[in-house]
């Protein structure tokens, strides 16, 4: 019997990322991002049988004559595993999974339309995203003693990142101390403007493909372990942290410990082995409450975690190193979701430039959070497992 083909992420790109691209569309960013991932990988599109793009993906199939061809219908990183998944089992041998936005959004004053509620006793009393997540945030901080300063610690932090990446839509905006977390307006009660997420346009891609299709010259990245939990649809229901499936498992606070667990198991590593986190954060608190879900300190540590060092550039965690939601960008659905990895990916390749964590080979990266009532988890490295 042959053996399974071994799929890895062979390569990346990042359109521009700005709060607004005049002249750009969702589906010119989402060519420019193929062309730029294939570019990375040395391949072209005569090389590419396959295409996870969401509702583009059959229009993108039959602009760029891609047919007959594979086409995935996952989101964010689980798009990544689903292509994995389809070559490994022979449906495809070359994936572009990409991601774009632009034109979608242009008011800035209100909450972004991909997390908009739509349920009609939730818009009446203002369950707007933010207020979503501090809902969790505020419990956590009520029953373990969490406090402001913890969550502002990570938000300068992570926004810091991002002062220094050039690629970043807010560059240039830091240094911040937690200070000016504090002092910025309050949304929702813990959260402060500069614990939240913003809005930006742009998209990305990465070429997912069989090891025996690209050059030697390569350096590949391996998908060593995934797990995805979910308690719920995304921003219909008010989150709770104590919500509870039928069996009686983990609560929605720390959703994503299940997810964890098995995407190490099935690595065989432990958390040591971990050199870099590229923790989803759509605010402040998440990286807080991941931290805790994924094993990497006790429930109720997470913020005393935080504030020795540790999740800076030079810490023993170094946490979301381009700055992430709320520095790096936040451009509709899949496209900030999928930047986890590909920052993760650029860690281990070493091409995280002044921001590269020293030594990088294997990377956590997630997705999701407890307001939104799922969390995804990926484990990449430089190695198969």
């Amino acid at each position: 019997m042959a053996s399974r083909p071994r799929a890895v992420i062979a390569g990346v790109y990042n359109t521009t990322q700005a709060r607004q691209l005049d002249g750009a569309t969702s589906r010119s960013l989402s060519v420019e991002a193929i062309l730029g991932a294939l570019a990375d990988a040395e391949l072209g599109l005569d090389d590419v049988d396959g295409i996870s793009a969401g509702e583009l993906s059959t229009e993108l199939i039959y602009d760029l004559r891609l047919g007959p061809a594979w086409h995935g219908s996952g989101f964010g990183l689980g798009m990544i595993v689903e292509a994995v998944a389809a070559i490994e089992y022979g449906l495809a041998d070359v994936v572009v999974v990409v991601a774009a936005q632009a034109g979608a959004y242009r008011n800035h004053s209100s909450t972004a339309p991909w997390t908009k509620p739509e349920n009609e006793f939730i818009i009446p009393w203002g369950m707007f995203t933010a207020a979503e997540f501090a809902l969790v945030a505020r419990r956590h901080m009520a029953v373990y003693g969490t406090t402001r300063h913890q969550l502002s610690i990570v938000a300068s932090t992570i926004r810091n990142n991002g002062s220094l990446n050039p690629g970043a839509v807010y560059f240039g905006r830091g240094p911040f101390q937690p200070a000016d977390v504090e002092a910025s307006p309050m949304i929702a009660d813990p959260f402060h403007l500069l614990d939240c997420a913003m809005t930006s346009e742009g998209g990305c891609a990465l070429v997912i493909a069989n090891a025996d299709r690209i050059d030697a010259s390569i350096a590949p990245v391996h998908l060593l372990g995934a797990g995805a939990d979910f308690f719920g649809p995304s921003y219909k229901v008010p989150p709770a942290w104590d919500l509870v499936g039928r069996r009686g498992d983990d609560v929605n606070g720390m959703v994503g410990r299940r997810a964890a667990d098995r995407a190490f198991r099935h690595a065989g590593l432990e958390r040591d082995d971990v050199d870099v986190l590229e923790l989803y954060d759509p605010f402040s608190f998440e990286v807080i409450r991941q931290l805790e879900a994924f094993g990497f300190c006790g429930d109720g540590e997470g913020g005393p975690f935080v504030e020795d060092g540790r999740i800076a550039l030079t810490g023993s965690h170094p946490v979301t190193t381009d700055g992430g939601l709320l520095s790096y960008s936040h451009a509709g659905v899949n496209p900030q979701m999928l930047q986890r990895a590909i920052r993760a990916v650029e860690q281990i390749r070493r091409r995280a430039g002044d921001l590269q964590v020293r030594d990088a080979r294997v990377a956590l990266c997630s997705n999701g959070g407890s307001g939104a009532l799922f969390t995804t988890v990926l484990l990449l490295g430089d190695e198969p497992s």
